[in-house]
C-alpha cells in the first residue's frame, strides 16, 4: 500500500483535534460576553435589589385582579392605599429615584399614584415590571467612583447615588411588608414564604 494513502485520514484527525481543542476557549469567551460586567459597588447593591424585586413582584402578582381594589379596615388603617396603589407607588417610586440619579425630571406626586394611568392588575403589572427593570439599569452604571456623586430631587434628595439607590432598596422593602399583610388578610401566603417543593 501506498503510505500517502492514510495521510488525509491523519490531516483530517489532526483539523478534527484541533477544532475541538478550540471549543472550550470559545465557550468560556461567550460566557464571558454574555456576563454582565458591572463594578463591584453596583453589584453588592444590585444582589439586593433584585431580591427585594422578586419577592415584591411574585407578591404583586399573586393577588387575584379582583382584590386590586383591597384595602384592610379592621384596625389603624384609615385612609391606607389599596393593594393596588400600593404597587403603583412602588412602581412610580423605582422611576423617581432613578430618574433623579439620571438627573432627569422624577414623576410627580408619587405618592399619591403618580402620572402612568395604569389601573387594572394587568396595567400595574407591566409598569411594576418596567420600573424594576429601568431601576436595575441605572443601579448598574453606579461605581466606586461616582457612587457619591450628589443628587438631588423631591424623592429622598438631597443625596448621593449610593444614597439614592439603598433608599430605592429600603422603599420597596417597606412597601413589601406592608403588602404581606394585605396577602395574609385574603387568606394567602406571599410566595417567597411559601414552603419550597418537594421535587
Amino acid at each position: 500500500m501506498n503510505a500517502n494513502h492514510f495521510r488525509p485520514g491523519k490531516n483530517a484527525r489532526r483539523r478534527l483535534i484541533a477544532m475541538l481543542a478550540a471549543v472550550p476557549p470559545l465557550m468560556f469567551a461567550a460566557h464571558g460576553f454574555a456576563q454582565e460586567r458591572i463594578d463591584p459597588m453596583a453589584a453588592a447593591i444590585a444582589e439586593r435589589f433584585t431580591m427585594i424585586e422578586r419577592s415584591f413582584v411574585s407578591l404583586a402578582d399573586a393577588l387575584p385582579a379582583e382584590k386590586y381594589g383591597f384595602k384592610p379596615t379592621n384596625g389603624e388603617f384609615k385612609d391606607v392605599r389599596t393593594f393596588g396603589e400600593q404597587v403603583k407607588h412602588v412602581a412610580c417610586g423605582n422611576f423617581g429615584f432613578f430618574n433623579q440619579i439620571e438627573k432627569k425630571e422624577p414623576p410627580p406626586k408619587c405618592d399619591a399614584g403618580g402620572p402612568s394611568p395604569a389601573k387594572t392588575k394587568a396595567e400595574l403589572m407591566t409598569y411594576l415590571r418596567e420600573s424594576f427593570d429601568y431601576a436595575q439599569r441605572v443601579l448598574r452604571t453606579m461605581t466606586s467612583a461616582n457612587a457619591l456623586e450628589p443628587v438631588s430631587g423631591p424623592y429622598g434628595g438631597p443625596s448621593t447615588r449610593l444614597g439614592i439607590t439603598t433608599l430605592a432598596v429600603w422603599h420597596a422593602s417597606d412597601h413589601y411588608g406592608q403588602l404581606v399583610v394585605y396577602l395574609r388578610m385574603n387568606g394567602m401566603v406571599p410566595p417567597a414564604s411559601q414552603p419550597a417543593r418537594s421535587r
